[in-house]
């Protein structure tokens, strides 16, 4: 059975991925395949060394003694022979010349007196002329011409052969003046095995050294990444926030810098977020305390405003119609600062984290209709909801969402302004779609900024630039989310999801709160109540009739 081409190509690119994570992902593997890579290379390379070395002093060594004593028994006993040696003679010699010292076997080959080649050995035939090289038979019996840089025609000569797996040293030499030819085979089995110990043990050696050199850079590792694994545990909880994180220094190396360098940086981030925090602070007191300090002349100015407007709205005529116009803009302009006043006080309720969600069990679809019919939009707003949709949200947050969403699309859209409402698991998707322009594509990422208004040439306009934002707001709260987006078919659709059941996130919020010991944001709501825990009972931008902010478009 054959694997397929996919599955080659499958199993070749999981062992890459598998290659590249060994490769990549520990920096302490890689510590200990350098180091053992390094380790390993000198060892084999050491033992290879040492190995040759070895081995040709062992064989010269042998081979010196064995040639030396071959010579010199083709000296003192070859030479002895008769011109024409009978076989016997031969084989008496060559056994001779075996009994030496090195104990090799002998072949001597020489021409009786009829021209016949005569050859006697000393192992009874096992050692013959086959076993010798041609190459060698050929140099021992060239004669070489004598002169002042040769004295001899005949040279000895050797050569290594194996013969069945075993080492063997064969020899030959050429007694001057017409004598025998006499051939040596000695045995280097005895060296081969002393040579296999050797690379036996070396072998050994450079597995040793190699387990050495793990444990070693595995030591080394622990050293060099334990300051880098406690830089990486600052970082992270620096990045959590917990900016008092400080390292240990100890040392004059570059790690001990490094920590030194991270602790400077720490301090300085920290002493950075304290005055951005402070600042911060400042700005969001100074905000609140403007927004409750403006309520009370706010209060007697919008009660002079009111009794304004009834003289306007009356019958009798009692404003002078020349003042008329700056009686109707005195009446407009303190309703709006009045909202912008309210509009502040519930953002910086945000911004401080004391927003508290008041939960209870709405069904959906008669919110949109009492949050309509209270702002007079019926005529312009079609409503697509089933009634009987319940979740448990907060009412009024949810009536300030409805308010600006639809507002906004009445104000800069179009009527008619369509509102659905869909359930899709455990959330509910509420979207408002109007029928105009739609917002340009610049404008879309800034819908939800706060005072952000995109035309530059009406600044000053009814809203203040802060419902989108409190809308969003008040999503986020409830755990959900707002989205602004153009449908295809023209005008602009926003999304808003929301949780069914927002009391899980207040529980959470609630446990959190005992865990720092501050309550949380949300610790004390409750299902009951028309005020919000804020001392607020309706200043979320939408206390006039309209009920809308203008924020983008």
């Amino acid at each position: 059975m054959t694997d397929s081409p996919g599955g080659l190509r499958g199993w070749a690119a999981a062992r890459r991925t598998v290659l590249s994570r060994l490769r990549f992902t520990s920096l302490r593997l890689r510590l200990v395949v350098v180091f053992g890579l390094v380790a390993l290379t000198a060892a084999v390379s050491a033992s290879g060394i040492a190995y040759w070395l070895n081995r040709e002093a062992v064989l010269t060594r042998t081979q010196d003694a064995v040639l030396r004593d071959f010579q010199q028994e083709m000296q003192n006993r070859a030479s002895s022979l008769p011109m024409h040696p009978t076989q016997d003679e031969l084989q008496y010699t060559a056994g001779q010349m075996a009994n030496s010292s090195q104990r090799f076997s002998v072949l001597l080959v020489a021409q009786d007196e009829r021209g016949r080649t005569v050859v006697g050995n000393s192992d009874l035939d096992t050692f013959t002329l086959e076993d010798v090289p041609k190459s060698l038979q050929r140099a021992v019996n060239r004669q070489q011409p004598v002169s002042s840089a040769n004295e001899y025609p005949y040279h000895l000569y050797w050569q290594r052969i194996v013969d069945g797996d075993k080492p063997y040293l064969v020899g030959g030499a050429k007694v001057i003046g017409s004598g025998p030819t006499g051939y040596m085979l000695k045995s280097l089995e005895p060296e081969a095995k002393d040579l296999n110990s050797l690379a036996w043990s070396l072998g050994i050696a450079t597995g040793l050294a190699l387990i050495g050199s793990a444990l070693l850079a595995q030591a080394a590792a622990t050293t060099v990444l334990k300051p880098v694994h406690r830089l990486g545990i600052a970082a992270r909880r620096l990045g959590e926030g917990k900016l008092d994180t400080r390292l240990r220094v100890s040392g004059t190396d570059e790690l001990a810098e490094l920590s030194r360098t991270f602790n400077r940086a720490a301090e300085s981030l920290e002493k950075t977020v304290a005055d951005m925090s402070a600042r911060e602070e400042a700005s969001r007191r100074f905000v609140a305390d403007m927004s409750h300090e403006l309520r009370t002349p706010l209060t007697a100015i919008t009660a002079v405003t009111e009794v304004l407007e009834e003289e306007l709205d009356a019958e009798s005529g009692g404003i002078d119609p020349m003042i008329e116009p700056a009686v109707r803009l005195v009446v407009s302009e303190t309703r709006r600062l009045n909202n912008l006043v309210e509009n502040l006080m519930e953002v910086t309720r945000f911004d401080a984290g004391t927003a508290r969600l008041v939960l209870d069990d709405v069904d959906i679809a008669d919110q949109i209709t009492a949050c309509i019919d209270a702002r007079a939009w019926l005529d312009a707003v079609e409503l697509d909801a089933e009634r009987g949709i319940m979740a448990h949200l907060d009412p009024r947050r949810l009536d300030v969402i409805l308010a600006n969403l639809i507002g906004n699309a009445l104000k800069h859209g179009g009527s008619p302004v369509r509102v659905s409402v869909r359930e899709e698991g455990e959330e509910l998707v509420i979207k408002v779609r109007d029928h105009g322009p739609g917002i340009p594509e610049d404008v879309l990422p800034h819908v939800f900024d706060r005072f952000y208004k995109a035309s530059a040439s009406r600044p000053r306009s009814d809203g203040s630039g802060l419902g989108l934002s409190i809308a969003v707001e008040n999503a986020h709260i409830h755990g959900g989310g707002i989205t602004a987006a153009n449908a295809p078919e023209g005008g602009a659709v926003f999304t808003l999801r929301l949780p069914r059941d927002a009391s899980p996130l207040i529980e959470d919020e609630t446990r959190n709160g005992d865990s720092k010991g501050n309550g949380g944001r949300s610790g004390n709501a409750t299902r009951s109540g028309k005020t919000d825990g804020d001392g607020n009972t309706g200043g979320d931008g939408n206390t006039d009739r309209n009920g809308a902010e203008e924020n983008a478009r």
